[in-house]
C-alpha cells in the first residue's frame, strides 16, 4: 500500500461521511422539536375537549424518545468520524513533516541521567515517542516509553517485528482502536489499578447479597401498597428503617467501595474496548498469537470481564441520578452494587495488571507497526549475535525530512572499533552521532531503520552530546561532562557492550588535559569491549587513531565557502578535516577578526 494514497483516500472517505452524518443530526435535532411541539399540541388537545383520549399523548412520548436515541447514536457516529479524521490528518503530517508539536510527547518520561534518551530526542517535542505513538491509554504510552529506554534482547526483537510486519497492513484495526472512546486520563497510574485489583475485599459475604436483593423488592412492593391499596404506610416505613439501618451500617465500606470502584471501572472503560478490538483478529506473528491466548482467563475474554465492570460502574452513576434517588435507597441501591463490585473483583480484581500490561503491548505494537507502514522504504535492521558490530550503508537520521537527510555509510566492530570525527562548525559532526544512536534505538525497540541496511549486535548505548552547566547545583560544564562519562564509562560493567557516542570530547579544559584525558577514557572503553564515535574541534585529538591499540580511524566532514555562504555537505569523508570555518564564521555575522 501507498501510505499517502491510502491515507488521503480514506480522510476524503471519512470527511464525506461526517457531512452526512452531520445533516442526519440537524434532520434528527429538527425532528425532536416537532415531537414536542406535536406533544404539546396534542395534550392542550386532551385537555381542552373529550374528544381525544389520554393514551394518545403516548404517540409523541415514544416518538421523542426514538429520536433522542437515534440522536445519541449519530452523535457517538460523529464523534468516532471525528477521531478518524485527526487520525488519518495526523499520519499525513507524519508523511509530509508536519508532525513535531502534534502530538504527545512523553515529557514525563524524561530522565536527565538516562543514558542516552535526552541526548538522542528520545522525548519531548519533535521526538522518537511523538513520531512513534499513537497509544490511545496511559499503558501503552508507559510501555513504548520502557521500550525506547531500555533496548529488547536479541530473542525479543525479531519477535517485535514479525507482529509489527503482521500489524502494519491492518489499516482498519489501527483506526478502529483510534476511534474508540474518548483516551484513559494521562494522570491514571496502573499500579494503582492494579493494587486496587489486588487489594483485601472489604464485602465478602454470599448471603448478605440474597437479603439485600429481598429487601430490594420488599421496598418496592411496600411503595406499591403505600400508593396502590389502602393499606397504609406502615410496611413502607418499616423498609425506610431497616434500610437507614443497613446504610448506616455499611457506610464505612462503601464509600471506600464504590469511590475506588467507580474510578477505577471509568479507567478501564477503554482497555476494555481496545481488548475487545483486539481479540477479533486473526495473527500471524507467533508475539501475537500468544499474546492473544494469554489474555483468556478461564475461558472468558478479558474484554467481556472488563465490560461487566464498566456496566457496574453506570449502574453506580445511575444511582446518583435525582430522580432516581428515592428509589435507590428503597431498593438498597448502592450496598447491592458494592456487592457485585467486590464479587468482580474476588474473581477478576488479580487479572487487572495483566490486563494493563497486555493493552500496554498491543499499543506499543501498534505504534511500531504504524511507523513502519508509513515508512516503506525503511528496512528491518539485521540483528546479529557476537559483536560488538555495527554496519550500514546510507545510514540517516529518522526525525529529519527526506530532502534535508542526507545518508553516510558507517563500519564499526573489530575494526574500527573506534571513529574520531573531525570538522568545522555546523558540518555535520553531532547529527551523525545522533543518527547512529537514535537507529540503534529503534533497532532495539523492533522498528524500521532509516538506511538501505543495518546489520547490528545487541549494545548498550551511551551518549554525551547535550552537557550544560548547572548555576543552582553549582556544577560546571566540564565538571557535568565527566560525570556524564564516567556513566557511560559504568556501563562496560553490563553484560552487553557499549555503543559510547562523545560529543566534543572534554571541550571544556585546555588542549594538553583534554589530548590525555580523551586518549586515557576512548582507550579504556575500547579495551573493555566498546565501540563508538568521538567528535572534536581539536585536531590534536585526531592522533589517538595513531595508537595501533586505540583500533581507531579518522574521519571528517568538509566545507566549503562559494562567496560569502558557507556550504556543507554532511558527507562522511576518511581521514582529518584539513580547514576550520570558525574564523569565516565570525565575520560572516560581522565580528571584525
Amino acid at each position: 500500500m501507498d501510505p499517502r494514497q491510502t491515507y488521503s483516500s480514506r480522510l476524503a472517505e471519512r470527511r464525506k461521511e461526517l457531512a452526512r452524518v452531520e445533516q442526519r443530526e440537524d434532520r434528527l435535532s429538527s425532528a425532536r422539536l416537532l415531537s414536542v411541539f406535536a406533544g404539546v399540541v396534542l395534550g392542550w388537545a386532551v385537555i381542552s375537549g373529550p374528544r381525544l383520549p389520554v393514551e394518545t399523548l403516548a404517540l409523541p412520548i415514544i416518538l421523542f424518545v426514538v429520536l433522542v436515541v437515534a440522536h445519541v447514536l449519530t452523535q457517538n457516529r460523529r464523534d468516532r468520524l471525528l477521531r478518524a479524521i485527526a487520525f488519518y490528518e495526523r499520519g499525513l503530517s507524519h508523511l509530509t513533516d508536519e508532525w513535531p508539536g502534534t502530538g504527545r510527547r512523553g515529557d514525563r518520561y524524561v530522565d536527565p541521567d538516562h543514558a542516552y534518551a535526552g541526548e538522542l530526542d528520545v522525548f519531548g517535542m519533535g521526538s522518537l515517542f511523538e513520531r512513534i505513538s499513537s497509544a490511545r491509554t496511559r499503558s501503552g504510552e508507559d510501555t513504548l516509553g520502557e521500550w525506547l529506554c531500555h533496548p529488547a534482547d536479541i530473542e525479543t526483537i525479531p519477535a517485535r517485528q514479525e507482529a509489527a510486519v503482521d500489524l502494519k497492513d491492518r489499516i482498519d484495526l489501527r483506526e478502529q482502536i483510534a476511534v474508540l472512546g474518548e483516551e484513559v486520563s494521562p494522570d491514571l497510574d496502573a499500579t494503582s489499578l492494579e493494587a486496587w485489583g489486588k487489594g483485601p475485599l472489604l464485602l465478602q459475604s454470599v448471603i448478605v447479597p440474597c437479603i439485600l436483593a429481598a429487601l430490594g423488592l420488599a421496598g418496592l412492593f411496600a411503595l406499591y401498597l403505600w400508593l396502590g391499596t389502602d393499606v397504609g404506610g406502615l410496611p413502607l416505613a418499616t423498609v425506610i428503617l431497616i434500610d437507614g439501618a443497613i446504610y448506616f451500617t455499611y457506610r464505612r465500606k462503601l464509600s471506600a467501595v464504590l469511590t475506588t470502584a467507580d474510578h477505577s471501572a471509568a479507567e478501564l472503560g477503554l482497555l476494555s474496548e481496545v481488548l475487545a478490538r483486539f481479540e477479533r483478529e486473526e495473527y500471524r506473528a507467533p508475539l501475537l498469537r500468544s499474546l492473544r491466548r494469554c489474555l483468556a482467563t478461564d475461558g472468558e475474554p478479558p474484554s467481556h470481564r472488563v465490560r461487566k465492570l464498566v456496566r457496574l460502574g453506570q449502574l453506580v452513576d445511575a444511582g446518583r441520578n435525582q430522580l432516581f434517588i428515592p428509589f435507590a435507597f428503597l431498593m438498597l441501591w448502592h450496598v447491592q452494587c458494592a456487592f457485585a463490585l467486590e464479587r468482580w473483583r474476588r474473581t477478576s480484581g488479580e487479572h487487572v495488571g495483566d490486563w494493563l500490561r497486555a493493552v500496554g503491548e498491543i499499543e506499543a505494537l501498534l505504534s511500531v507497526a504504524g511507523y513502519a507502514f508509513e515508512r516503506p522504504e525503511d528496512p528491518f535492521p539485521e540483528i546479529v549475535e557476537g559483536g560488538p558490530l555495527i554496519q550500514a550503508k546510507a545510514l540517516g537520521h529518522p526525525l529529519l525530512p527526506p530532502d534535508r537527510c542526507i545518508r553516510n555509510d558507517l563500519e564499526l566492530g573489530e575494526a574500527p572499533r573506534l571513529i574520531v570525527i573531525s570538522g568545522s562548525n555546523m558540518s555535520g559532526k553531532s547529527t551523525m552521532l545522533r543518527t547512529v544512536g537514535t537507529n540503534a534505538v529503534l533497532a532495539f525497540l523492533g522498528a524500521p531503520v532509516t538506511a538501505e541496511s543495518l546489520r547490528i549486535s545487541p549494545l548498550t548505548i551511551g551518549a554525551s552530546l547535550r552537557v550544560v552547566d548547572s548555576l543552582l547545583e553549582g556544577r560546571s560544564r566540564f565538571y557535568a561532562e565527566i560525570t556524564r562519562l564516567k556513566q557511560v564509562v559504568d556501563l562496560t560493567e553490563g553484560e552487553r557492550p557499549v555503543l559510547f557516542l562523545l560529543d566534543e570530547l572534554l571541550h571544556g579544559t585546555n588542549s594538553k588535559d583534554r589530548a590525555a584525558g580523551a586518549r586515557a577514557i576512548v582507550g579504556g572503553l575500547v579495551k573493555r569491549g566498546s565501540i563508538g564515535l568521538v567528535t572534536t574541534h581539536d585536531l590534536a585529538l585526531s592522533s589517538i587513531a595513531d595508537a595501533p591499540e586505540s583500533r581507531a580511524e579518522n574521519h571528517h566532514f568538509e566545507d566549503r565557502m562559494e562567496g560569502d555562504e558557507m556550504i556543507f555537505d554532511y558527507r562522511l569523508l576518511p581521514g582529518v578535516v584539513t580547514r576550520s570555518n570558525a574564523l569565516a564564521l565570525m565575520r560572516a555575522v560581522g565580528l571584525d577578526v
